[in-house]
């Protein structure tokens, strides 16, 4: 560890002695133990550095019980347990060497040590202190901060129940591809452990309920082998087709010494080289896609950069082809005419090669299966059309949790990575493109232009439908929103398939920053403080978040609004209060038209929360944000996202509660 953060040397025994004499407003800092209200001090403790509200101060008799008990002790305990070089400094030291700015955290006692070291040892700077006020959020903030800053974030948890309040956002951070590191505290030896809670929160195997959905764990049993698994997780996590890891520390690790202790140097900062697809399938690919008559890309989790979003750009025009952006990331521009998004299944069933980039479930892209009693599997495509495939995910799979489509096997598969591989693959489609082809090639331009501005079209005439309707209709919501922000730097951080997909068919959408896609996994619960943590990401930058925030995702993870409040990041939420899962009252209605006991009424039941209805403005005021609704005249929309869009200037939270058609 660093000379100049190591603390000054103190004589443990003079200080025990001494500690009984200590005032309790001079020790407002020590450890309290649970005391009657009446023999606590009664002055009030000096004001926090760390916190507005002021803290209670520990008692005499408090301090003497944490103290005195030790000079019955033997000197080795003393040594091992009074320790001004504590193991937890040490983990700081290596999280800093690997560059991790947050440690977003619900508080528990099986990592106390460490939660010291970064506020006390580290002035709470790097790593930096993000409070959650529940495991998932915290994993969920951790994978929206990634999605917008492309580094990795650290949450800690607590021990067996602290994983097991995570597992569902850890599926979700697994199932998007996105790296996080979870640390998880517990108590190793069964020897020391207080009962009860030190045993009923403590395991043989703790990483055990999320090992299906993360790339890698370990539980270090010393300093060293802290410093290189922490190293190996950062590697593991952020070498594509990246993931979460997991690391489970003993207690006793984290208090006891390290002095004396042999330490290696700190690690450095791994550099992550993605592959690159085999040159001869990329020149095998080329070759198909320039002699292609009516070639569609369809990109998925393939773009993370402004350089790979250019480059896709380019390849694009290269063939002419259009371009079919599945939402995993923003991969194409939505103002450009190649984007053939909003054309549906028109684009993949006129084609005669599908070139799939990072694509999660190729299969389901040029096949589907209805949801009729019989499931019959039916091609969207002829069985001549060629199949190319780019991307990585193949080559890290597990079992059980079946994320990963049905099996299909294209034509040319290239196993790489999408922005390390484009590059390479556009030298060698110019290679492969005769004058002549170029010329054919060309005139496909024309074609794709007339299709863009016509669905284009069609998207702004769906749009006016219901324009006055109570509640409001979700295209006029997006609209709306985008009305105040399109002249700002913006980036939306929610997924948008419940409210018609509108804002990537109506905003503007052309840098990488404007849209970070899903959950991945489809969990609920993720939206609000995923949006957090792409917000304080975004705050970095100088730019506001928009969260388009599902009514029932929200009721999940309330308390995340809490720590927008807390953190103070602009975040605007707009709630789609449709008062119901409606998703779940189609499938119900669904089921009971075919077996045809009618679609009203009862499809209510179990799915809709509107008696009493939520009232979300409320909860958001509750937690400390600014908030307005709910709001069911949509004349008065624009009017609540002026004031909305004044408190996010001030560097603020905004929730907007406005009751909402279903979709």
């Amino acid at each position: 560890m660093a000379d100049e953060k190591e603390p000054k040397s103190v004589d443990r025994r003079g200080f025990l002695k001494s500690a009984s004499a200590v005032s309790a407003a001079s020790a407002a800092g020590a450890i309290a133990v649970s005391e009657p209200v009446a023999a606590q001090s009664p002055d009030p403790a000096p004001q926090s550095s760390l916190d507005k509200a002021p803290l209670a101060s520990p008692s005499e008799s408090q301090l003497a019980r944490e103290f005195d008990p030790l000079e019955d002790y033997p000197e080795e305990i003393i040594d091992r347990y009074f320790v001004d070089q504590p193991g937890s400094d040490y983990m700081v030291d290596v999280m800093q060497a690997m560059e991790i700015d947050y440690l977003a955290i619900n508080a528990a006692s099986s990592y106390r040590g460490l939660h010291e070291s970064v506020l006390n040892y580290a002035n709470n700077k790097q790593p930096k202190i993000l409070t959650c006020l529940h495991e998932e959020q915290a994993v969920a903030l951790s994978h929206g901060y990634f999605k917008v800053a492309g580094k990795p974030l650290a949450m800690a948890c607590h021990g067996t129940v602290g994983i097991q309040h995570a597992a569902m956002a850890v599926y979700n951070a697994w199932a998007d591809k996105v790296p996080l590191i979870i640390i998880a505290g517990d108590h190793k030896d069964a020897a020391s452990r207080r009962s009860p809670v030190e045993w009923l929160h403590s395991a043989q195997d703790s990483a055990r309920p999320i090992r299906d959905f993360v790339k890698w764990d370990d539980t270090p049993v010393s300093l060293t082998h802290f410093a290189e698994s922490f190293a190996r997780a950062y590697r593991i996590a952020m070498t594509p087709p990246m993931g979460p890891v997991a690391l489970v520390l003993d207690a006793e690790l984290q208090e006891a010494s390290a002095a004396g202790q042999n330490l290696p140097p700190l690690p450095t900062l791994p550099v992550i080289h993605p592959p690159q697809g085999d040159s001869g399938a990329v020149e095998a690919a080329a070759d198909l896609l320039v002699n292609a008559g009516s070639p569609v890309l369809l990109a998925d989790r393939a773009i993370r950069t402004e350089a790979g979003l250019a480059q896709l750009i380019e390849l694009a025009e290269l063939l002419q082809a259009p371009v079919m952006d599945r939402g995993g990331r923003m991969n194409f521009p939505n103002t450009h005419y190649l984007n053939h998004s909003s054309r549906g299944g028109a684009a993949v069933s006129g084609a005669d090669l599908i070139f799939g980039l990072e694509l999660g479930d190729v299969w389901g892209s040029v096949n589907r299966i209805l949801d009729l009693p019989h499931r019959e599997a039916q091609a969207r495509v002829g069985d001549d059309v060629k199949v190319i495939t780019l991307g990585i995910n193949s080559s890290f799979m597990k079992s059980n949790y079946q994320d990963f489509g049905r099996y299909y096997e294209p034509d040319v598969p290239i196993s790489g990575d999408v922005e390390t591989t484009l590059p390479a693959l556009i030298e060698a489609v110019r290679q492969a493109m005769s004058r002549s082809r170029r010329s054919v090639i060309a005139r496909r331009e024309d074609g794709h232009r007339e299709a863009y501005n016509d669905a284009r079209q069609r998207d702004l005439n769906a749009a006016r439908y219901g324009w006055e309707a109570s509640p409001v209709s979700t295209a006029r919501i997006c609209m709306e929103v985008w009305d105040k922000i399109k002249d700002e730097d913006w980036g939306l951080v929610s997924g948008v398939g419940f409210w018609g997909n509108w804002p990537r068919r109506l905003w503007a959408m052309d840098k990488t920053h404007h849209y970070i896609g899903t959950s991945g996994a489809g969990g609920l619960g993720y939206g609000i403080p995923a949006a957090v943590g792409a917000a304080l990401a975004h705050q970095e930058q100088g730019r506001i978040a928009v969260n388009l925030q599902s009514d029932g995702d929200m009721l999940y993870a309330p308390g995340a609004l809490w720590t927008a409040a807390h953190l103070n990041v602009p975040l605007l939420t707009v709630m789609h209060n449709n008062r119901a899962y409606h998703q779940e009252i189609m499938h119900v209605q669904r089921v009971a038209a075919r077996r045809q006991r009618g679609v009203e009424g009862s499809a209510r039941i179990g799915n809709v929360f509107d008696d009493p209805p939520v009232d979300f403005a409320a909860m958001a005021k509750s937690f400390g944000m600014w908030a307005s609704g709910p709001i069911d005249n949509p004349y008065d929309v624009g009017t609540a996202l002026a004031k909305a869009m004044d408190v996010i200037g001030q560097g603020e939270p905004a929730l907007l509660d406005i009751v909402a058609q279903a979709r």
